[in-house]
Order: structure tokens, then C-alpha cells, then sequence
């Protein structure tokens, strides 16, 4: 690789300083001797027969909760224009890292500041404007992805066995636990993203789509569906959901029901979409393995910026909320070997704005 380049940042850690292309992150260190006890994840407790017993529905048989295989490993790659979103040769920088099965719904602050969700700690990290993190919320029974609505209601999906939809802000509260008449385990596997609504209430994807109002009752919508990412429309009138390598979109009733699904666009720069989020101009970003795959309002696929690594959840944020930031799959350990039970934060600066009257 020719000197022009290597770009290089100066990362402070444990009280050294540590040199790295800005495409990498610094490794992990060694873990302490006497590890935290990690929380367990609803698929993987062994309580859950248990509970299965009792459910007049149970669920499918199903692989537990954790995904399998090692990461790749740091890649090249060459961000193009796509024009209106990002410039000819942006770079990603690299921000934080930290091992844990980290959440897939990250959420920027009005401070300039980003949510981050750990399911092995069940905790939320939150990265100053500056990058520096600190424990905001704890306990959270294995949490995974975060929302904010626009009255700043902040809610996490809880990946625990007893599975739920947790509120966090301004007051901590159940919204939903249950599902026609059943605990919420006994749909099956885990709730994995959500996307929360002016009305109080949350969409979530857990297998399918649910969406639970904010008196807790939960309805399923959709046919056909293997669900992941979920994000509301900027007017909240329009739903999008992924569908593996596609995304769908409903139309959103004025009390929260969804009708006319439709396949909305289908992502052509590879792998199955993640999370997702939109910008002011009502295009949506969808995580990938190779990258943020950028969708119009339209539907017409626009490009993909490629990521360092495989990345599963991505917000808007900073001060002009003109950032875009990613939680990326995997890190490197301190003896240089890829760690799948890990996540890192990298941003990029981009030409689109995020939405202004919602955190995502």
C-alpha cells in the first residue's frame, strides 16, 4: 500500500497510546481473570422447556440465540458518491469497541452523544460527543435494541427468558410481555429490533412483525415475513420492515394498524438488511454484511456504502446530524485473533441529514 494511503489515529488506551489505520480499531485486550457471569439470552436459558410447557402456543422448534462463526476480519474498502448522501472517498472513523453481544438498535442523542445497547451485561453504554463512554441504564434483562419516539420515550427490546418490550425513559415500565395470552417466549426465539411510534407505542420484529400499543396489547401483522430491521417513515404513515434481502413497507392506520404490505425495494449490493434508519429526505439506510445500503423514498435502490466491517444496526447523529454511525460486527483480540462476541462503533460524515424530529 503506497504511504498516501495509510491514514493514521492515535487511540488512548489503558494509558497508552496505540497507532492504527483508520479503517482498523485497536485490538481487545486480554479478558480480566475473573470474567463477569454474561447474561443469557431467552433461546439459550435452560428454563426455557420449562416455559415452552406452559404456552397453549408454543413456537416452532428453533437454534438458539447466539449467531455462529468467527467474523471476518478488518477489510479494504473505497466509499463512491452516491450523490445527495455521501462523497467520492469518505472514510469511516473508527470510535469505540467493547466485547459483548452488543444490540442491534443503536439511537443518537440530542447532545450529540449515541445509545448502545449490550446483551452480555444488560447494560446501555452511552458515547459522549466526544467518544467517551459511560453506563447510563443497567439491568436491563439482556437488552437489545434501542428507540427513542418523538416525545423522547426511550424503550429496549428484553432478550431475557420472559421476553419483552422494557421502557426505559422517562419512566421504567413493562410495555409488553405477552401475546395472546402467552408469555412473549412462546412466539419463538428472540425480539430483535423495534421501532417506537408518537403514540406510545412499539413495532418489533421478533420472527415476524408485531406491533404492541401503549396499553401493552400485541397484534402480529404481516404474511410471509423473515423479519430483522424496522423503522417508521419520518410522518409515521409508511412501516418499513426487512425481509431478508428485501424490504417491505405497510402503510400505517392512524391508530397503529398496518395494512398493504408490498415488497418496497430489494437491496442489490448483498447480504440480508439488518437495521435500519432514514434521513430527512425520507431515504432509508439499511445495514448489511458488505456495507449501509441506501434506498430512496421512492424505492429505488441508490448505492452502498461499504463498511469496514459487517455491520447490524447504524444511526444518525452528531451535531448537525449529518453523522452517520454504525455498530459493526466482531474486533481483534490482543493476540490478533477475530472475536465474534464483540462490537464496535465506527461514523462517517455525509452529505444527507438525518430526520431532526426523531432520535433515528
Amino acid at each position: 500500500m503506497r504511504g498516501t494511503e495509510r491514514l493514521t489515529i492515535a487511540f488512548v488506551l489503558l494509558g497508552s497510546t496505540l497507532i492504527a489505520r483508520q479503517t482498523e480499531a485497536p485490538r481487545l485486550p486480554a479478558p480480566p481473570a475473573s470474567p463477569r457471569r454474561p447474561s443469557i439470552s431467552s433461546p439459550d436459558d435452560p428454563g426455557l422447556p420449562a416455559v415452552i410447557a406452559t404456552c397453549r402456543n408454543p413456537p416452532a422448534p428453533r437454534g438458539g440465540g447466539r449467531g455462529g462463526g468467527q467474523p471476518a476480519g478488518p477489510r479494504d474498502y473505497r466509499v463512491t458518491a452516491i450523490p445527495g448522501v455521501v462523497a467520492e472517498g469518505q472514510r469511516w472513523r473508527f470510535l469505540w469497541q467493547e466485547a459483548g453481544n452488543n444490540g442491534d438498535g443503536i439511537v443518537g442523542t440530542d447532545d450529540g452523544g449515541l445509545l448502545i445497547a449490550q446483551n452480555d451485561n444488560s447494560e446501555v453504554v452511552k458515547l459522549d460527543a466526544a467518544g467517551r463512554p459511560s453506563v447510563v441504564y443497567s439491568g436491563t434483562h439482556t437488552g437489545g435494541s434501542l428507540s427513542m419516539n418523538t416525545a423522547g420515550a426511550l424503550f429496549i427490546v428484553q432478550r431475557g427468558l420472559g421476553t419483552g418490550i422494557l421502557q426505559l425513559a422517562p419512566r421504567r415500565a413493562v410495555l409488553a410481555d405477552r401475546y395472546q395470552g402467552d408469555v412473549l417466549d412462546c412466539i419463538g426465539g428472540n425480539p430483535n429490533d423495534l421501532t417506537a411510534d408518537s403514540r406510545g407505542g412499539v413495532y418489533f420484529t421478533m420472527g415476524g412483525l408485531f406491533y404492541a400499543d401503549a396499553t401493552g396489547v400485541v397484534t402480529k401483522y404481516g404474511e410471509n415475513l423473515t423479519t430483522n430491521g424496522v423503522i417508521l417513515s419520518a410522518d409515521e404513515k409508511t412501516l418499513y420492515v426487512t425481509n431478508g434481502p428485501s424490504l417491505v413497507a405497510f402503510d400505517v392506520g392512524a391508530d397503529g394498524t398496518l395494512t398493504n404490505q408490498r415488497t418496497f425495494a430489494r437491496l442489490e449490493g448483498g447480504g440480508n438488511g439488518d437495521g435500519s434508519t432514514i434521513d430527512a429526505a425520507g431515504r432509508i439506510y439499511v445495514t448489511t454484511n458488505p456495507g449501509v445500503q441506501v434506498i430512496s423514498r421512492e424505492g429505488t435502490y441508490l448505492g452502498i456504502i461499504p463498511t469496514p466491517r459487517p455491520v447490524i444496526s447504524a444511526a444518525f447523529g452528531g451535531p448537525e446530524k449529518k453523522t452517520l454511525f454504525v455498530l459493526a460486527r466482531g474486533a481483534t483480540d490482543a493476540n490478533g485473533a477475530q472475536v465474534a462476541n464483540a462490537a464496535q462503533v465506527y461514523a462517517i460524515e455525509l452529505i444527507a441529514q438525518g430526520y431532526r424530529g426523531r432520535a433515528k
